[in-house]
């Protein structure tokens, strides 16, 4: 069976190619955002940062690097339109960035006005050099390494200790402030995208302290993994031009043989880092029937998730 380190290692390699050093895809430095709504979690910094967290801009969304203080920021919705449902949002960058428009607030403030609570998790990252031609170097040298028939791709894949604290203090947040949010606790799920999938799979695996009442893993790792016997249920989606399919099934597999509920979509077409999703892109279609598989499952309604 494949491991879980092997997929956030192509988690890793597919994010890097796709979201930050893509030939069409110039990046420029860019001032850092004003985030009045983020709330530090208090989790501690990075071993060996020799970098501040820097902005750039890519395809016109904003991304963040060499992230050292998570925060939390909550998306809720309008006074009265509350249904009590909450996501925590992990967006990704292959654990060295973050696509946090594009997959994060975007979406945040989408699932805002479906009625449901949501929180962007911004979290500590792998450092990187300062410059963003040091930044690019960097990349290419990974790819590199991974590439050679003498390197060692599983050194490429970070130690997600971290990751996972800044995930657990973000939910242990959430259930702290959820009378003042409006959050019912037993509806918390956990939506992540590309890196952040993996986030979302790592902490339904081996956290201690989060329980979530579902996972909707986007654009994610495919391999299989073995399943806790209490798994919440899943909502799974990728495209079939993504790289990191592959034509595998394993993960769905994997959630199905454990007889937990499972739902798959297989677009045909989006790519990878499509977020909420590219017109002209089948892809762009998923977003819709999330809401509905929530509505179905009954997390949008107290007392009647199944």
């Amino acid at each position: 069976m494949r491991s879980l380190l092997s997929t956030l290692l192509a988690l890793l390699l597919a994010s890097a190619a796709t979201c930050a050093l893509a030939q069409d895809g110039t990046i420029h430095p860019l001032q850092a955002p004003a985030e009045p709504r983020a709330i530090p979690l208090g989790t501690g910094g990075v071993d060996k940062q020799p970098a501040a967290e820097s902005w750039f801009r890519q395809w016109g969304e904003p991304m963040v690097r060499n992230v050292t203080t998570a925060t939390l920021t909550p998306y809720l919705p309008a006074p009265g339109k509350g249904n009590g449902a909450a996501v925590l949002v992990a967006p990704g960058g292959g654990f060295r960035w973050l696509s946090i428009n594009n997959e994060g607030w975007k979406v945040a403030q989408a699932l805002a006005d479906q009625g449901i609570a949501a929180f962007v998790l911004k979290y500590r990252l792998q450092p990187t050099p300062d410059s963003l031609d040091g930044f690019k170097d960097s990349m290419n040298r990974m790819f590199t390494a991974a590439g050679s028939s003498d390197g060692n791709p599983r050194s490429l894949v970070p130690d997600l200790a971290n990751q996972l604290a800044d995930a657990e203090a973000a939910h242990a947040l959430i259930l702290s402030r959820a009378k003042e949010w409006g959050v019912d606790t037993r509806r918390l799920g956990m939506v992540g995208f590309s890196a952040g999938a993996g986030l979302t799979m790592h902490s339904t695996l081996n956290s201690k302290t989060m329980k979530l009442a579902f996972i909707a893993p986007i654009y994610g790792g495919m391999g299989p993994v073995d399943v806790p016997k209490d798994a919440p249920p899943m909502f799974n989606v990728i495209a079939s031009d993504d790289f990191l399919f592959r034509g595998q099934f394993g993960v769905v597999k994997s959630w199905f043989d454990a007889g937990r509920p499972v739902e798959f979509h297989l677009y045909q077409n989006g790519g990878h880092g499509f977020g909420l999703g590219y017109p002209g892109k089948t892809a762009e279609g998923w977003f819709p029937v999330f809401v509905r598989w929530l509505d179905v499952n009954g997390f949008l309604k107290a007392g009647a998730a199944k």
